[in-house]
Formats: C-alpha cells, structure tokens, sequence
C-alpha cells in the first residue's frame, strides 16, 4: 500500500511569520496537533507541533497573566519555534517505509511531497487507523495469533484448510518470531467455528499462542 492512498490530502498549513496565536488557533478549530509550515512560496521549511507551542509558552509558575501571556505569544512567529530539519517523502512511498522512517526518526507525521510543493501529510493518528483496518478490527470473527514455520506452502495450507470449510480469512499479518525459521502469524477467519479452526491448526501442526472470539 502507498502512501497516496492513505494520506491527509490538502492539509493545513500555516505560514513561517505566523504568530503562535494563530498557530494555536488553527490547531484547535481544526483539531489537529501538526502543521507544516511554509514560506510565501508556499515551499515547505518545517513542521511545528502542539508539543512545540506548548514548549514555547511561559510555564505554570510563571508571574504573568494571561494577557500578557498572549501579547508575548502574538509577537512570537512559528518560524522561531518550528522544526526546520523536516524529513518529507513523495506520495508514491510505501506505508510500511513511512513507518520505519517515523519511528527510527521518533518523529509523529511526515509531509507528502511532489516536488517542491506539499500534497499531504501522514501522521500516527492515520497509522494508527490503518493498523486498525488491517487487522480486521472493526469485524468480529476468530482472531488467532500463531506460531508457524517459516517455510513455503504454511500460508496456503492453512488457507486451503479455512476454504474447504466455507471459511473466509479477513486479515493476516505475519511478523518475524524469535525462535530461528519460525514467524507470528496474526489471522482472523470468519464462517467456521472456534473447534473447527483448532482442528485445523493441530492438524497442520502449528502452535496456537492465542485464540478467541473477536
């Protein structure tokens, strides 16, 4: 899956001599917690976040009321708080390599790039509602987490084993195991029963870590 068919198309933006005022504001009405930031070119320069005004405003303990608080927030521009080492990637990226990069990086979101101009923006929150989708969360059936060698044939096997059944697989996800030329398996399967599918996994072998209705 790419990232084009995932991302937030035309997101908000906000410019470099923006105050934090506005910043903020944006932020609330639109309930976002990102904003690419960009110059009058509307070329990207960065990224500022709601952890980056939060940073940026007097602490608790500071002396000052809340008027003079937001003088000093309206006179201070995004430019001054905003992250400008931006990591961006073009629409055409994997979802998995948006992922990695995200997370080797700790950073929340990534601009989608084409050229020069931004196009959309990733973030946890839309990983997090795709993660959702792919394990089938939102339908209920028998979600099983597996133990399976890792060889050619595991995957059909099993798959052969569901269909004669009348079984359907709704999602499957496999992950790299411990133990050496083994893999976790995620899989949810609708149209048989819970007895029927241990059938099937002790019949092919395969260690069952876990298994319920979901």
């Amino acid at each position: 899956m790419i990232l084009k068919s995932v991302m937030t198309k035309e997101p908000i933006c906000v410019n470099q001599d923006a105050s934090l005022t506005e910043a903020r504001s944006l932020m609330t009405k639109n309930k976002i917690s990102k904003l690419p930031v960009l110059d009058k070119s509307n070329k990207l320069v960065g990224i500022i976040t709601k952890n980056d005004l939060n940073k940026a405003s007097p602490s608790e303990a500071t002396t000052l009321d809340m008027y003079e608080i937001g003088y000093l927030l309206s006179k201070l521009t995004v430019s001054k708080v905003m992250s400008k080492n931006v990591i961006s990637v073009t629409e055409n990226e994997t979802v998995e390599e948006a992922a990695r990069i995200m997370v080797d990086n700790q950073i929340g979101c990534i601009p989608i790039m084409n050229g020069e101009m931004i196009t959309g923006i990733v973030t946890e929150s839309d990983l997090f509602h795709l993660f959702t989708d792919m394990f089938g969360a939102r339908q209920s059936g028998i979600r099983a987490t597996l133990c399976m060698d890792d060889k050619p044939g595991m995957i059909a096997a099993i798959s052969a084993e569901i269909a004669d059944l009348k079984g359907n697989i709704i999602s499957l996800v496999t992950r790299d195991a411990q133990e050496e030329n083994k893999r976790k398996v995620t899989i949810k399967v609708t149209g048989i029963s819970e007895p029927e599918f241990n059938v099937i996994l002790k019949k092919l072998g395969i260690a069952v870590e876990d298994i319920r209705i979901a």
